[in-house]
């Protein structure tokens, strides 16, 4: 016990000197969600691969994996970003950022996804994002 006390005492010495001489200590909270989002939705690549793949690839491009709920903003964001797409039979145009976030819109990653499996992934995100109220930030990861 007495060799445990000359160290505690050395760093007891060692830490008040850093305060001394300017240095400070902060304490970093875990958050309840990281920052930058209020909630984190898993999407099932293996479920809907396609649309799955389109997300990955369109994040890797730079467009962000937040979707801000603007539920009222979808029309306007899908025309802009639909714009110019030629329809394609059998396929549907989908767009990330989907139309139904604020980050939608002009400039969205537009790929051709077979309708089945788009339509199935839209249901999906509308069943999981159907209790958050515009304005919730939602993180959408692929797995």
């Amino acid at each position: 016990m007495k060799k445990l006390l000359p160290l505690w005492s050395l760093a007891l010495l060692l830490l008040l000197a850093a305060f001394a001489g300017g240095c400070s200590i902060q304490w970093e909270q875990t958050p309840s969600a990281p920052a930058g989002h209020d909630v984190t939705i898993y999407f099932p690549s293996d479920r809907y691969p396609e649309t799955a793949e389109h997300i990955r690839s369109a994040v890797s491009k730079g467009a962000s994996s937040i979707c801000t709920i603007e539920r009222e903003g979808a029309e306007e964001n899908r025309k802009l970003s639909l714009k110019g797409v030629p329809t394609k039979k059998k396929y549907d145009r989908d767009e990330w950022p989907m139309a139904m976030c604020r980050e939608g819109g002009n400039g969205a990653d537009v790929a051709y996804v077979k309708s089945s499996d788009n339509r199935g992934a839209g249901s999906w995100i509308g069943n999981q994002l159907s209790d958050y109220p515009d304005g919730t930030r939602v993180r959408i990861v692929v797995r």
